[in-house]
């Protein structure tokens, strides 16, 4: 399709899908906030038969060419497992999405959303909710407050002109997501300093790092626990096992058993806390590829890592316990063991607690009891097909 001389047409062969990858190097240019991805992790996320969630859902990515040149890029996608969730999850039949979204202006951004709706439409969708990269656990959510700043670890980045034109095209806020920061240097305050203490002295709880030396072991742990707390949560899609070994494997070179603890209660796992060095600190001036000698920057970086920001992207705590005081004296405590870890062994000075949803009560009320502040938010958008 054709719209002010923007030519929209489907990612077909292999210069088409280098073009489609390449793009943002031409968009973020002059943002200093932009953290080049390794272009080898993006061709594994849009690959079927790389990347996992294909095995459950399907794409269409589109390239907007005017005069030739690429000027914008869009996906249209379809989980299956999503279709099948209850509609007041926000997913559920229906409903399709959009995602890895980029435009050089607002002509080529309509005319790229126009086309992902009548693919949507075409494969018998209702709804559109987006963007979401590819997957709810990739990168959710249109970057709408914090652009100042780098994004951290597995987040998104993106111009602050797209919310306006997403919203000219349609779409109505569905969901906010927050990412909270934290000053992780000075210890909290002595009201949870004396919940710690207490979960402590309790013979019932033990907190313990996992092992690397039985990743699998801990790794299935934590999925048990992640898709039984976060079940009924707004967004939720069940993450599969082979998505696990996937992310797993990927996620192996920057886990560090203090930065993730599993909390035992009577002997049981009954909550998890992931935290994450921030890659994207290392990141940042390799510009997007590991040769010549980025692997090897790389590589020393992750034997021993000195980062400014750790991250914690995943924390859950089993349904049966939800909303206990049990609950938030396990989060505290987990919260505290890694923070104290985070600053000895890693010289971090910030946290970064996130993405949480905006109605997430407990998790709101855990952020402020420790003192962090919203530092990014993310909108996802929705609207009738």
């Amino acid at each position: 399709m054709a719209d002010s001389d923007v030519v929209i047409s489907p990612v077909n062969g292999k210069a088409d899908r280098k073009a489609f990858v390449d793009l943002p190097w031409t968009i973020y240019a002059n943002d200093p906030a932009w953290v080049p991805p390794l272009k080898s992790e993006v061709y594994g996320l849009i690959t079927p038969g790389k990347n996992p969630w294909f095995e459950h859902g399907e794409a269409q990515y589109f390239l907007a060419r005017r005069g030739g040149k690429v000027v914008g890029r869009i996906s249209a996608h379809i989980d299956h497992l999503a279709l099948k969730l209850p509609p007041e999850q926000g997913m559920g039949p229906g409903t399709g999405n959009f995602g890895l979204f980029e435009a050089t202006d607002a002509a080529t951004a309509h005319a790229l959303i126009a086309t992902a709706e009548d693919w949507l439409r075409a494969k018998g969708m209702t709804r559109v909710l987006g963007p979401i990269s590819l997957s709810i656990w990739e990168e959710p959510g249109l970057l709408v407050h914090g652009h100042d700043h780098p994004p951290t670890v597995m987040m998104g980045h993106n111009s602050p002109a797209y919310q306006a034109w997403i919203e000219n095209a349609g779409f109505t806020p569905a969901k906010l997501l927050h990412c909270y920061e934290i000053n992780i240097e000075k210890g909290f305050s002595p009201l949870i300093q004396r919940i710690v203490e207490s979960g402590e002295k309790n013979p019932r709880i033990v907190i313990r790092k996992v092992s690397k030396k039985h990743f699998d072991r801990d790794a299935a742990i934590i999925l048990h626990i992640l898709n039984d707390a976060w079940g009924k949560n707004w967004g939720f899609v069940p993450i599969t096992d082979s998505e696990v070994a996937f992310t797993g494997k990927k996620l192996k070179p920057i886990v560090y058993e203090d930065l993730i603890r599993i909390a035992e209660v009577d002997g049981e796992p009954v909550a998890f806390m992931m935290t994450l060095p921030d890659l994207n600190e290392a990141l940042k001036p390799l510009n997007g590829s590991l040769l010549p000698f980025g692997w090897a920057k790389l590589l020393l970086w992750l034997r021993k890592p000195k980062v400014r920001t750790m991250r914690v992207p995943l924390m859950g705590v089993v349904q049966k316990l939800q909303s206990s005081r049990m609950a938030s004296q396990l989060a505290f405590m987990m919260i505290e063991f890694i923070r104290r870890d985070s600053v000895k062994h890693y010289g971090a000075t910030r946290g970064e607690m996130g993405w949480i949803l905006e109605d997430n009560q407990g998790m709101v009320a855990i952020t402020k009891a420790i003192d962090a502040f919203t530092n990014k938010s993310y909108q996802i958008y929705e609207k009738g097909l």
